[in-house]
């Protein structure tokens, strides 16, 4: 009896230290900082976790929140990935050295403006800006005025009040929009132009998405929006009608790898999956974006590339100014 007690305690030690008789450790999941739409982000990682097994979630805001967020949190970052917003954003981020270097694969034949320089971002589909317009009250509110076709034509003083536009602040949209007539017009008189404007704005929301939202339920008749998110609520059936402006500017949402990750191999994994075409179709599908790799199929409305005329957009002379800009923006227009 004593022997079998002896064997039977040396049994139970034995299966103690096998690895695969305790319970699993608990998998600590990607953390992915979303600034693209959530129901985008959600598929995608939903897709990614399919093809891959990494578990991941996600956290959603505005541009401004999550870079000030990986701002506040250097050297001790709770996220892995940004996954969106415009290309100057992710250079000001490289710039402070809180962006890891990773040059992927899948990139390897992506057009020039959607690498970056030092390999700290890449670019998965393009976005171009244009003016958005409900059609019902467009023409209830303007009956005699034509629909407008340049930048120029939002300066008419009859759309006081009528005019929706972000908050460059919080929004890389309306930051975009900002260097757009910077750029355009040069500093002197992109001021003029912006500073002429902004007292007819009725409405400057945080989030990049809510003109085209606010367009397309009729609470305004115009306004300033990338092209796909028109082009989205058009093809919903609200009534909104996308128009491409000539020279505007176009940028590309950018995913990149947070410096510190807890989870560089698996953060690559992420990347490499974004820039697939599987996973640019699945976002163009949902979203109408256009996606940078140029073999991928796009959804009927979305904008094509070839039908936009787009001026020559100065990425670095944009992140490098910004503080700037802002903060006479602030000063100035709000």
């Amino acid at each position: 009896m004593k022997r079998i007690v002896t064997c039977l305690l040396l049994l139970a030690a034995a299966f103690a230290v096998i690895p695969g008789c305790r319970k699993k450790d608990k998998v600590e999941p990607l953390k992915v900082y979303a600034i693209i739409h959530e129901e985008e982000t959600r598929a995608l990682l939903d897709l990614f976790t399919k093809k891959t097994g990494i578990p991941a979630v996600f956290l959603h805001s505005t541009t401004g929140e999550l870079v000030n967020r990986v701002i506040a949190e250097k050297g001790k970052p709770q996220g892995d990935v940004i996954l969106g917003g415009a290309s100057s954003y992710h250079m000001q981020l490289s710039d402070m050295g809180l962006l890891e270097q990773y040059s992927s694969p899948a990139a390897s034949k992506f057009p020039k403006y959607a690498l970056s320089k030092d390999g700290t971002w890449t670019g998965f589909c393009v976005l171009a800006l244009g003016i958005g317009i409900n059609e019902k009250r467009y023409r209830e509110k303007f009956p005699g005025i034509p629909e407008p076709s340049s930048w120029e034509d939002l300066l008419n003083k009859a759309y006081k009040g009528e005019i929706v536009m972000t908050n460059p602040v919080a929004s890389s949209t309306a930051y975009l929009f900002l260097q757009n007539q910077l750029q355009r017009l040069g500093e002197e008189r992109g001021w003029k132009y912006i500073l002429e404007l902004a007292p007819l704005v009725g409405q400057f929301p945080e989030s990049g998405s809510a003109p085209a939202k606010l367009i397309g339920t009729g609470e305004y008749a115009l306004g300033i929006s990338y092209l796909h998110a028109l082009a989205k609520y058009a093809h919903e059936g609200f009534g909104v009608k996308a128009i491409p402006v000539a020279r505007s500017v176009g940028d590309v949402d950018c995913i990149s790898i947070i410096k510190g990750s807890g989870k560089i191999d698996e953060s690559r994994k992420f990347v490499d999956f974004i820039l697939s075409r599987e996973a640019q179709e699945l976002m163009s599908g949902i979203s109408f974006t256009t996606p940078v790799d140029s073999n991928c199929s796009v959804p009927d409305g979305c904008v094509d590339i070839g039908k936009l005329d787009l001026m020559e957009y100065d990425a670095d002379k944009a992140s490098s100014e910004r503080e700037a800009v802002l903060a006479k923006w602030t000063k100035e227009a709000r």
